[in-house]
């Protein structure tokens, strides 16, 4: 046997290996895509359920348990997203035909996963560790309750004139 063919045959085994992978993968990936797949008619990922849920006044343990489980969709898409990229980054290096604009697409499909990640996570430690915002003048986190700073000591609500609330 040749260099050659021998290398041949070790693609031959490794896509074929590949290939009977994502097709015993492929039920799991199904199941998956149907619980993550919150789509909007618009084409954009729906809003997570616990910002709805807050919109109508639920409970916030509802809502953290809702943005919990929305972290667990996301992270899991996230996780598939990643590895089907890498797949055909692989398919076509072995193939030798790189096409850039699919690469794009899917990339862009894989950031914006992220970035509603990242958002979830934003909100999820913002209702865990208690904090409201960040005064505008030194940026030092404050509770939801707090009318000062307890760094600087500005205000941290916007001061109205009194006139202008009896204003008719």
């Amino acid at each position: 046997m040749t260099r050659a063919s021998i290398i041949q045959r070790a693609r031959e085994t490794m896509r074929d290996g590949f290939a009977s992978a994502v097709r015993a993968d492929a039920p799991r990936r199904a199941r998956r895509k149907e619980q993550t797949s919150s789509v909007h008619a618009s084409g954009l990922p729906a809003a997570p359920a616990a910002v709805a849920a807050a919109a109508l006044g639920a409970s916030p343990a509802t809502g953290t348990v809702d943005l919990e489980r929305r972290r667990d969709q996301l992270t899991a898409r996230f996780v598939e997203l990643q590895w089907d990229l890498g797949g055909l980054v692989y398919e076509m290096a072995i193939r030798n035909r790189i096409r850039v604009d699919i690469l794009v697409q899917r990339a862009a499909v894989l950031q914006d996963t992220d970035a509603e990640l990242g958002e979830v996570e934003r909100i999820l430690r913002l209702e865990q560790t208690g904090t409201a915002g960040t005064c505008a003048s030194c940026g030092a986190p404050h509770s939801s309750g707090a009318a000062y700073c307890w760094q600087c000591g500005q205000p941290i609500l916007e001061q109205v004139p009194s006139e202008s609330i009896f204003a008719p």
